[in-house]
């Protein structure tokens, strides 16, 4: 019998995770509602995943009544339930507060690959999961991307085993995690709006770490310097990967070296962790920049260490085209080129747009929503590389101050002026980047909405 069968449970947040996670409480028996501060006509469309599943809501605002009344409280991702007065309030009286990450793990009967860090957990959470469907391996891919974890419980857990980027929102609520593979791809700073300090927003993220045993493998970007130093702490297996040949490195880490490393003068991952070394070949692979060698290198050592074959492994890589709104190409329009990176918000995701373009003047749109971090970093990369800069969003006056002398810029109101403006003054051979360095939700819902926005008018020009 289900332990949450005949129980009042309420859902805090109505976006997909608290749907999935009441559609797995209404299975389970319960008696379940969600609240949520939007109104009704906000959150139809998520809504109608529900059917016509015998479900209570709270619409507008939360009241202390339903928290009272609640026997299990579940948590969304976006509630900082630490600055929440009612789920304090809940907590209190001694009623149990879990998360839909902490439901879906409780209830998983297969490994777990779970992957955090600031930047580029979306492409290796994908690319990982098409290595396995390359060696014609069923797994569950999701978690924060797209699809909640305990999607798959709900569906019966069809696959070998379940692929999951896990953000530090979600990580937040997790207390009996075991991956089998935890993969660390960069810390750098976001969400500092949440955190207040990047020593909180690092032990969010350390908290795949702790959750580790000394069955789990550990794989860490050594050209990181807070990932690298998740080695010292954690009892699980470490496994690296690198942009520097371990032997220029030295030492105990090009004696032992465990993991991938990328040869740069033939485009090659060269991968130790079968007792053999492989090679890879990066010839085919379409997506741009230094960052996504190393989301590769990431995905390969993950994926080969869950017994992925090598073939299926160099197909994917061959074949994979990225996701959207990650340095995607849209068009190219009287010699112009135009890039979405609408996904990046932060200056680490920023940085290695930039980076990406080696030898075209770039065109920079950026601004949005800031989440308290300093922009400064950039101006050496905005310096090198951008043409224009063009500024909108909460965030712009911040920007323009961080990076206003560094290019010759222009603060726009709208979306529309951003893209005439780039275009206008645009030449051949130039890129016009949207990579914002902060969050949409100034004036969109979300980075999905931003991104797709910014292809309509490119494609209107």
């Amino acid at each position: 019998m289900s332990k949450y069968k005949g129980k009042k449970v309420l859902i805090v947040g109505c976006g997909k995770s608290g749907v999935a996670t009441a559609k797995y409480m209404v299975k389970q028996g319960a008696r379940v509602m969600i609240t949520d501060t939007k109104q009704r006509t906000e959150l139809l469309e998520v809504l109608k995943d529900l059917g016509d599943l015998k479900v209570e809501f709270e619409f507008g605002g939360h009241t202390d009544r339903s928290f009272m009344g609640a026997e299990v409280v579940v948590v969304s991702p976006g509630i900082h339930h630490q600055n929440h007065q009612f789920i304090q309030m809940a907590k209190s009286k001694g009623t149990p507060i879990t998360t839909e990450i902490e439901i879906a793990v409780e209830n998983l009967q297969h490994p777990l690959i779970g992957i955090t860090g600031t930047n580029g957990k979306s492409t290796v959470t994908s690319l990982i999961g098409e290595m396995f469907k390359s060696d014609q391996k069923e797994v569950f891919v999701g978690g924060n991307l797209g699809t909640p974890l305990i999607e798959f419980i709900n569906q019966g857990q069809n696959g070998i085993a379940a692929v999951a980027e896990l953000s530090s929102y979600q990580l937040e609520g997790v207390e009996k995690m075991v991956p089998a593979v935890a993969v660390f791809t960069n810390i750098d700073q976001d969400h500092l709006d949440r955190y207040g300090t990047m020593e909180n927003y690092i032990n969010a993220k350390k908290k795949l770490l702790k959750a580790c045993d000394r069955n789990s493998w550990v794989v860490l970007n050594a050209d990181d310097p807070v990932v690298k130093s998740f080695a010292q702490e954690t009892v699980g297996k470490v496994a690296w990967y690198t942009t520097r040949d371990p032997m220029t490195v030295g030492g105990d880490f090009a004696e032992n070296f465990f993991g991938a490393y990328f040869n740069a003068a033939k485009s090659q991952i060269i991968v130790k962790v079968t007792g053999k070394e492989e090679i890879y070949s990066l010839e085919h692979f379409k997506l741009f920049g230094d960052h996504n060698k190393m989301n590769a290198m990431a995905s390969i050592v993950a994926a080969r260490l869950m017994g992925v074959s090598a073939f299926g492994i160099q197909n994917a890589l061959s074949q994979f085209k990225g996701l959207p709104h990650r340095l995607e190409f849209v068009r190219k329009k009287d010699g112009v080129f135009f890039f979405n990176d609408s996904k990046s918000t932060n200056i680490q995701s920023m940085q290695a747009s930039l980076s990406a373009f080696k030898r075209s003047p770039v065109i920079l749109i950026a601004g949005g929503k800031d989440k308290n971090m300093d922009f400064a970093p950039v101006a050496p990369l905005v310096k090198d590389k951008v043409k224009f800069l063009i500024l909108l969003g909460e965030a712009k006056e911040k920007l323009n101050r961080a990076l206003g002398d560094f290019a010759e810029t222009y603060l726009v109101g709208t979306f529309e002026e951003a893209v005439l403006i780039s275009f206008q003054k645009s030449r051949t051979g130039d890129v016009i980047l949207l990579s914002p360095g902060c969050s949409s939700q100034d004036m969109f819902r979300d980075f999905e909405e931003r991104g797709d926005y910014f292809k309509k008018l490119v494609h209107q020009l």
